[in-house]
């Protein structure tokens, strides 16, 4: 910065050059200087979160006559600016910072404060006095963390999962009647209906969906008028409660008023239990895509019972090859979130006495979670499940040369004798009809109705799209 580019603020340290038109002062740009870490800063969930609860805050204090009312409504004008993304880019700081998150907690006040005295003609708006008042770092980062996750889930991972489980269950009764061979332990297996695999991974993404929905209970919960250490000193004891159900009325969700402001403040236990909910979800979408992956491997030398959708050139110098990218995009995302669960983890475990202090990482890492996970669910459904076509002449030729069909002859002849049929069969590259109608007594209709692969299917029924 040269000297023409820059102000001077003031902070209980001392002065801080800043850059001129920044609407920052004086401890965010003390952040910046002594934070040079990632370049990651937070994103547009979790400041849009610090702007609704200090548009909150603001009208709540005026409610309860702490506030005047010109400069309230000046800091919710300034405050409800941030919270819809309107300045952004004054919003530096990085997320490997104090523990606390007050670096973050006081750009945001500085923020608001310089656009409430703007919106107010020049009106005295102190960042501390006025914006962050009956506050702290200490309850505001937390339920903040809260606030931008629960809009996350509800409004972007929650709607993208129904919709792939929604893709999922179209699609498993679009192709039921596709018999096809199982695989266990990547070997071929009994028969299963292609409706059945398919069926079995929208029941994983309608589990996850249940359990997602379970955490947002504890989600509700803000730590809002615990301030400092939770003891609420320095705010008026129904702060929090007002602020919580204003919170509510504006976002539409059921914040409320944590129960107990010291645990709230000193763990991140809900933001675990997020956490590992969504490691959940990445492990099934990984099961998901890794099948599809396997499935549509070939054209020639692989399984080859689908064609994913082709989407872009698979090489560089290979003519004509053609990759899962989408399955390979959403198995990165998983490994991503998988990833990020052990830093939660990690983090969650610094909760020493009455303040936990890695909450920057926790926030970071939860909504970077839930936006990747979003994307990636969305990714999926639409180009990937949405678009592959079924090789039904690949599939029934490999369930008829299918080796372990015989065991659909043991309550009959018997396990070993049965064994002797399948290795029979696999050695010579023919069908098990044929072995066992050589090998056994039973009358080749008999042995049509016991080795149909479909009749081997029992059980399992996929599940119509308005089931879920």
């Amino acid at each position: 910065m040269n000297n023409q580019s820059v102000r001077i603020e003031k902070d209980s340290l001392g002065e801080v050059r800043v850059p001129a038109q920044a609407l920052y002062m004086a401890e965010t740009q003390r952040a910046i200087d002594n934070f040079p870490v990632s370049g990651l800063r937070f994103g547009r969930s979790f400041i849009g979160a610090l702007g609704i609860i200090k548009s909150a805050a603001a009208a709540v204090n005026a409610e309860l006559g702490l506030l005047d009312s010109a400069l309230a409504a000046a800091i919710e004008q300034a405050a409800a600016e941030v919270a819809e993304g309107r300045h952004d880019e004054h919003f530096p700081v990085d997320i490997f910072q104090t523990g606390s998150g007050t670096s973050t907690n006081m750009n945001a006040n500085e923020v608001i404060a310089t656009r409430a005295r703007q919106i107010a003609g020049g009106t005295t708006c102190h960042p501390n006095d006025h914006v962050n008042l009956c506050q702290s770092s200490n309850d505001a980062i937390p339920a903040a963390i809260h606030i931008a996750a629960t809009i996350e889930l509800q409004e972007k991972l929650l709607p993208s999962l129904d919709h792939l489980h929604h893709e999922l269950l179209r699609k498993a009764q679009e192709n039921d009647g596709v018999v096809k061979t199982g695989r266990t332990h990547l070997m071929d297996a009994m028969p299963i209906r292609l409706g059945q695999q398919i069926g079995g991974w929208a029941a994983q993404v309608r589990l996850s969906i249940e359990r997602l929905t379970a955490t947002q209970a504890r989600l509700s919960e803000l730590a809002l008028g615990g301030t400092a250490v939770g003891t609420g000193i320095n705010a008026h004891p129904e702060f929090g409660a007002r602020a919580a159900a204003r919170i509510a009325q504006r976002t539409g969700f059921p914040f409320v008023e944590c129960v107990n402001h010291f645990a709230a403040q000193s763990a991140q236990d809900t933001a675990v239990e997020l956490s590992g909910q969504l490691k959940s979800l990445a492990l099934a979408l990984m099961k998901i895509a890794n099948d599809l992956r396997w499935m549509n491997s070939g054209p020639q030398a692989g399984i080859a019972e689908i064609v994913l959708p082709a989407l872009q050139p698979g090489s560089s110098i290979m003519a004509g090859k053609i990759n899962p990218v989408i399955p390979e995009s959403v198995m990165m995302v998983a490994a991503q979130v998988i990833g990020n669960d052990a830093t939660i983890s990690v983090a969650a475990s610094h909760g020493n006495f009455e303040l936990l202090t890695m909450l920057p990482v926790i926030a970071h890492n939860l909504l970077q979670r839930l936006h990747i996970l979003a994307n990636a669910s969305r990714l999926l459904a639409d180009k990937a499940v949405q678009g592959f076509t079924v090789n039904r002449e690949q599939i029934a030729a490999l369930a008829e040369k299918n080796p372990v069909l015989a065991t659909a002859l043991n309550p009959i002849i018997g396990y070993d004798a049965a064994v002797e049929i399948a290795k029979q069969a696999s050695a010579d590259g023919r069908r098990i009809i044929d072995v066992a109608a050589e090998k056994t007594s039973l009358s080749r209709a008999e042995l049509e109705r016991l080795l149909d692969p479909r009749a081997l299917t029992y059980g399992g029924i996929a599940a119509a799209p308005t089931d879920g």
